[in-house]
């Protein structure tokens, strides 16, 4: 098989490179870009340079390329360090979700600012006391009118402090089972009763939040798709979050950094770091397919898994190679740190493994 990218694409990704490489020599931290680099500037640059809203249709607004263009922009962008985080969530997800079950007014409304990198988004999912099972969420959304009233909490959601859009999973309908009562809003974020709290993490970071909506009104017509349908169209949604290069190359670039400090006269290390660099070829292949659209339906479920605990035993290596001196606070620190988060968010490796088995497999449940 002839792995070798054509010429254009690879003009493309060197072109991305260079503008990652360009902008990250001004951030502390290139590591975890994309969900930590927030800037807004930066945003608008890859809306001028065509970067946003890549393979969405012309005729939504979008620029009707390739998903390996987007590909090899975004891997190499977020392996540079480049900070994309305040488009990443709009473009990786929401806009792909509008497309797909939107209305043809909500298109119009949001597709032209995300494509142009002019607004940023946040996930209302995860709840406290719920995590992974976004079943189990209680916040809820009562129709008054011509407006659905919101009540409830969510939690770990990341730029909620920042974004101006919550795409919002809630309860619609409190006598359905649990999976058929919910339904999806967009709420503005500056909304009166919208209440945004940062959350610092053990590596000072302040991207998660917890976010309170209290008796916030929002706009039948921001509703998308149908009511009490949410979970076919979330577990779509999340498809596009689970397989993407993102969950493969967030500490590529600290990887690449401390292979310059390694013992290769050690055949274990050199045993150690062919083994990381191979999983990492596997898990490249892995999200290629689920660009490609080459994946069953839910594997992308098992990228996330292989991808994310891949990057779990590259911090861990790369403290290794430090030894005490990974104990000084600096981008070794800070990965050992930040690493179990890896298998956490998007969805814990634990439940991953039971969509594996129970969608993929079809085993049954204990």
């Amino acid at each position: 098989m002839d792995f070798e990218m054509p010429a254009s694409i690879e003009a493309l990704a060197e072109e991305a490179r260079a503008v990652g490489e360009i902008v990250a020599r001004e951030r502390p931290l290139r590591e975890d870009s994309w969900v930590i680099g927030f800037d807004r500037g930066f945003s608008l640059e890859m809306g001028r340079r065509g970067w946003l809203g890549m393979t969405w249709p012309v005729s939504e607004g979008g620029h009707g390329r390739t998903p390996l263009e987007r590909f090899v922009v975004t891997e190499a962008l977020i392996t540079a360090g480049a900070p994309i985080a305040a488009s990443w969530v709009g473009d990786r997800q929401i806009g792909p979700t509008l497309l797909a079950f939107g209305s043809v007014d909500q298109r119009r409304r949001y597709i032209p600012d995300m494509v142009a990198g002019r607004t940023s988004w946040c996930l209302g999912l995860s709840e406290p006391d719920s995590g992974s099972d976004l079943a189990s969420l209680r916040t809820r959304a009562v129709r008054r009118g011509d407006s659905y009233v919101v009540e409830g909490r969510k939690i770990w959601t990341s730029f909620g402090a920042l974004a101006d859009h919550c795409y919002l999973v809630a309860r619609t309908n409190a006598e359905a089972p649990p999976h058929a009562g919910l339904s999806e809003l967009v709420v503005d974020m500056q909304s009166p009763g919208v209440v945004a709290r940062p959350i610092v993490d053990a590596t000072r970071a302040a991207h998660f939040c917890e976010v309170e909506f209290d008796g916030v009104h929002v706009p039948a017509e921001n509703l998308v798709g149908t009511v009490d349908g949410s979970w076919r169209q979330v577990t779509r949604q999340l498809e596009h979050e689970r397989g993407g290069i993102d969950r493969l190359v967030s500490n590529r670039a600290l990887f690449l950094d401390v292979l310059e400090h390694v013992d290769t006269s050690d055949a274990l290390v050199r045993q150690e770091v062919a083994a990381l660099e191979g999983a990492f070829r596997v898990g490249r292949l892995l999200v290629l397919r689920e660009t490609l659209g080459q994946a069953p339906r839910h594997f992308s479920a098992a990228t996330k898994v292989f991808c994310t605990e891949l990057e779990q035993r590259v911090a861990g290596f790369c403290a290794r190679v430090l030894g005490p001196g990974s104990l000084v606070w600096g981008p070794v620190a800070r990965a050992a740190c930040y690493a179990p988060a890896y298998s956490i968010m998007g969805g814990t490796s634990s439940i991953l493994r039971n969509v594996v088995a129970e969608r993929l497999l079809g085993l049954p449940r204990a």
